[in-house]
């Protein structure tokens, strides 16, 4: 998490105002409910990891191997099951 000082996106009202709770410490702002992301939405890592089973699914569907398919992505013959199996 990247700190921000207050005075540089505040108004000065506001942040003489939080002054008065709590000063030269760290405070920590929520993020809203409605505005938040699920996990690698905004990095796109979700989308890629998505795209990346659907090609182990095709290649398993094709008679590849768990061990090759978990060589090939560096991933472990427990993880491919999962990734196989998952609806």
């Amino acid at each position: 998490m990247k700190y921000i000082n207050a005075k540089f996106l505040l108004p000065d009202a506001l942040v003489k105002e939080l002054q008065h709770y709590i000063q030269g410490g760290y405070l920590y702002i929520p993020t809203d409910q409605t505005q938040q992301k699920c996990w690698g939405e905004k990095s796109g890592y979700r989308q890629e990891l998505q795209q990346r089973n659907c090609r182990i699914r095709a290649a398993r569907r094709q008679g590849a191997s768990l061990e090759h398919l978990a060589e090939q992505y560096c991933l472990s013959i427990h993880a491919i099951r999962k990734i196989i199996y998952q609806k």
